[in-house]
């Protein structure tokens, strides 16, 4: 595996079709929909379907999905995601999830590291950004830590059942 997307604490790899279980309860957990615009379960057939025909091919999809796993024993851990890869302007908006039961334990950050070394180093990417629901104080608060700029809020941007809740924007100039 390429070092630019491993460490001593984790490695992010492309998806196999081993996650399958793993990624099916993930994605149907309804209760992290909001933070993915996810509105239905997915079911088994669609989602070994997505893995049956992931390219990870960034230029031609316009969105990388890496899992992130622990280095010593290949536990998923989480995903991070690119979306809306812009070649053009030489930036990505990322995705990131950890699993409930891994989250506090720095595993965030190490992927956020792994994956800005990989965007400026690897891809060339000049800017990273993400949208982070305003009450979201932990994943605001590891986004900074790690030099993400607020640049903006969007108000109104996240539905919760029937409200809206504001979403923060925050940049990071590679």
């Amino acid at each position: 595996m390429s070092q630019l997307l491993r460490n001593d604490i984790i490695a992010l790899r492309a998806l196999e079709p081993t996650d399958l279980d793993t990624l099916y309860r993930w994605e149907n957990d309804s209760r992290l929909w909001y933070a993915s615009d996810t509105v239905a379960p997915y079911s088994r057939a669609a989602l070994w379907q997505y893995l049956e025909n992931y390219t990870a091919d960034i230029y031609a999809q316009r969105q990388l999905r890496l899992m992130i796993v622990r280095s010593d024993d290949d536990t998923p851990l989480g995903t991070i995601d690119y979306l809306n890869y812009d070649p053009l302007n030489n930036r990505a908006e990322l995705g990131l999830f950890i699993s409930s039961a891994y989250r506090g334990q720095g595993y965030g950050r190490e992927a956020l590291s792994l994956l800005t070394g990989y965007s400026r180093d690897h891809l060339g990417l000049r800017q990273l950004y993400v949208f982070i629901a305003q009450d979201n104080e932990v994943c605001l608060k590891l986004f900074e830590s790690y030099g993400y700029r607020r640049v903006g809020i969007i108000t109104s941007w996240i539905k919760r059942g029937t409200t809206y809740h504001d979403a923060v924007l925050l940049q990071m100039i590679l």
